[in-house]
């Protein structure tokens, strides 16, 4: 059964993914279960994630839904050598919500992310200083007791970034890189990141411009991602103060996979927006008593 007795991101998915092969192959659980010569309710409880799929169960099912691709089988089955892998947040679980570390199993496993923000940097390329001015703003959201190491939590989130283990598309409206800050050192460095982040080989900053208002309308804020080498989206995510949602249906992610296309066609090219960023951080004050000149 997987860690803590309920189903985990890494189950459901696997879960998930052997009921859709399954179904294309025009089989019922009775046929899988005589595969595996075990029970049909272990069958119902695998694809629902409730158990945890061995990796030789999950070839012998490969093999009898006829899935060849050699890449997928090897996800299928590194999910189910890792179902029960203790991860780092587990550590966290004390001072984060029980939805913010599943969101983080989630991403942890993400081949490709893509976060479109309109007020906000993306939290995988915020400064300990932005992060901790966030959260500054509105006390409510995480208690003052907890914010430094949620700042290691976000720090230890951005690894896989800076350590090329994930392709990360970041799309952010102008005002998030051009609004004054309490902190002009704050603001400085944050577009050093930026700066510094997007020549990354596996990162791309794109910056939307004000004058192509209209796009930024398309969505609130999100975060999407795939789990294989194809970038479709698989999931997005989009958060509350007090909660954080994950669409996975196929409908409801068409909507976002059109509004990502057309944040991308409207925003500046990567080189246009490396060139914005350095303007940007140019014309602000080093005198800390003046307004940042955006």
């Amino acid at each position: 059964m997987p860690a803590g007795g309920r189903p985990t991101v890494r189950s459901r998915r696997l879960g998930a993914a052997l009921r859709t092969y399954r179904q294309a192959a025009g089989l019922d659980q009775s046929d899988a279960a005589e595969k595996l010569m075990a029970s049909v309710a272990k069958v119902s409880r695998m694809e629902s994630g409730k158990v945890t799929s061995r990796p030789v169960e999950v070839r012998l099912l490969l093999d009898l839904y006829g899935v060849d691709s050699g890449e997928e089988r090897e996800r299928l089955e590194s999910l189910a050598r890792e179902s029960n892998r203790r991860g780092w947040w587990l550590d966290h679980r004390g001072t984060v919500s029980e939805n913010y570390v599943s969101y983080i199993e989630l991403e942890n496993d993400a081949t490709h992310i893509a976060a479109w923000q309109l007020a906000l940097i993306p939290g995988l390329l915020q400064t300990p200083g932005f992060t901790m001015a966030m959260l500054d703003a509105n006390p409510a959201v995480v208690p003052v007791e907890n914010r430094e190491e949620a700042v290691r939590v976000r720090g230890a989130r951005q690894r896989r970034i800076e350590e090329g283990q994930v392709r990360l598309t970041a799309i952010v409206w102008e005002p998030a890189i051009t609004a004054p800050m309490r902190q002009v050192d704050i603001h400085r460095e944050q577009l050093r990141h930026l700066l510094r982040v997007a020549k990354l080989p596996n990162v791309t900053i794109q910056v939307l411009p004000l004058s192509a208002g209209n796009a930024a309308r398309v969505a609130g804020p999100f975060t999407g991602m795939s789990f294989g080498h194809d970038p479709a989206l698989e999931a997005v995510s989009f958060e509350s103060f007090s909660n954080l949602v994950v669409v996975e249906a196929v409908e409801e992610l068409a909507g976002y996979a059109y509004a990502l296309d057309t944040l991308r066609s409207a925003a500046l090219t990567p080189d246009q927006t490396m060139a914005f960023l350095a303007k940007v951080l140019r014309q602000i004050p080093h005198d800390e008593g003046k307004e940042v000149q955006a």
